[in-house]
């Protein structure tokens, strides 16, 4: 393959690839635009011989909003009709399988956010939700007492036992296993319920699956936590289901079919 070569092309002379499956939102596309305002065209569209778009569809569509009539392309012309037609598909998946390291993630923009900046920190694909959320789980993390997250010594006196019920007002709470029908019918009292929030766990391990960057620790669930085959949890559902379907007053077969 020789040396690319970045050359301008008319935007009228691109085509989009036929059967393009990735999507570029009104909003996304607003965010291309004014990325390549703040920074310049900066990543090239990349082309084949016949000026099809394999790579850039997005920064076209910004580029075109923005009144331009061309734009950078690099021309692909090694690929045989199958590995465009991967391509297509790996360049923009490929990106997706990225992760962020969360702690210098927050670390950066709020950095930034101390700067000041000659641009709208939008530019960056951030919302200031995100930007909250990033900032204050870190101050948590390195805030927080460790103790915090320590399960209290076996010796500490029992403050619940199964089948307890607690009034919480006009609520209630059962302690206990939620798929025994006997302490569901403690909680409803004779009553059913117009709606279930349910959320059984997914038959994986806690330990590598959640906790965030790692500083916080949590037990593993007293059940589907990855100990069951694919029967099993599907039975597991079932039951857990099947108890849903038995709080609201629908035969339970019309609730898994929700």
């Amino acid at each position: 393959m020789s040396d690319l070569q970045i050359q301008m092309t008319a935007i009228s002379d691109l085509k989009p690839w036929a059967r393009n499956a990735r999507t570029h939102s009104k909003k996304q596309v607003r965010q291309i635009a004014d990325s390549i305002q703040t920074f310049g065209f900066t990543n090239p569209v990349l082309v084949d011989d016949e000026l099809t778009i394999l790579a850039g569809h997005g920064r076209v569509a910004a580029a075109k909003s923005l009144g331009r009539s061309s734009v950078p392309c690099v021309r692909l012309s090694h690929m045989t009709p199958e590995q465009k037609r991967a391509y297509v598909l790996a360049d923009n998946k490929l990106a997706m399988n990225a992760g962020w390291d969360d702690d210098i993630l927050a670390g950066e923009l709020e950095a930034l956010l101390s700067m000041e900046l000659d641009f709208d920190m939008d530019v960056i694909g951030f919302s200031i939700s995100e930007f909250d959320s990033l900032i204050e789980s870190q101050a948590n993390e390195e805030d927080g007492d460790p103790d915090d997250d320590l399960i209290p010594a076996a010796e500490a006196p029992e403050r619940c036992k199964d089948g307890d019920v607690w009034r919480l007002g006009s609520h209630r709470l059962v302690c206990g296993d939620a798929l025994d029908p006997h302490n569901a019918a403690l909680l409803m009292d004779g009553k059913t319920a117009r709606m279930v929030f349910a959320d059984p766990p997914y038959n994986v391990p806690i330990d590598g699956h959640v906790g965030g960057s790692g500083a916080i620790k949590h037990r593993e669930f007293a059940m589907a936590s990855g100990e069951m085959s694919e029967s099993q949890f599907a039975a597991f559902l079932h039951r857990a289901f099947e108890r849903d379907g038995s709080l609201l007053p629908l035969p339970p077969r019309a609730h898994l079919c929700l």
